[in-house]
């Protein structure tokens, strides 16, 4: 069955069943690998896109569910020339040792970022707290949340 898709601002289709999981379409399909397989139960968060601004976890997210919302995967905030100022600070504190909770950590970023321009670091780390970190790097991970927003409030 076609199923169209709206995942960082194209329309694209995929030959699937409706139930199969987005996270399956993103990275077998569409070749988009940031949103990573982590526990395959919404636990985790490596799996978290944005679906029309809010953050879900699209490992148990079926793609017939999602009709004409826009899907925002961590490739679509931003580009190689003009990287979104998270992903740029993640660089700087070398907050992805493995990079495995990277993309939900970013994605969960942007989200909390929107919705509060300037988190205290108190408010970063609980709305950071459903994505796992495997390595530790919860420290680099926060400071380079509270980077991000300190640049964008300059901008």
């Amino acid at each position: 069955m076609a199923i169209s898709l709206k995942v960082n601002g194209a329309t694209r289709s995929v030959e699937a069943e409706p139930d199969t999981p987005l996270l399956y379409v993103l990275r077998n399909d569409f070749e988009l690998n940031g949103a990573k397989f982590g526990c395959g139960l919404a636990q985790c968060g490596a799996c978290t896109v944005l679906v029309d601004g809010k953050p879900v976890r699209s490992c148990v997210t079926p793609i017939d569910t999602l009709g004409q919302s826009e899907i925002t995967t961590v490739e679509g905030l931003g580009t190689l020339e003009h990287p979104h100022p998270l992903q740029v600070a993640f660089m700087t504190e070398q907050a992805a040792q493995c990079g495995y909770c990277a993309n939900g950590m970013i994605i969960a970023a942007a989200d909390l970022l929107k919705r509060n321009p300037q988190p205290t670091e108190a408010q970063v780390r609980e709305g950071l707290i459903g994505h796992l970190c495997r390595c530790g790097t919860h420290n680099r991970i926060v400071r380079a949340v509270m980077r991000a927003a300190n640049e964008m409030g300059r901008t």
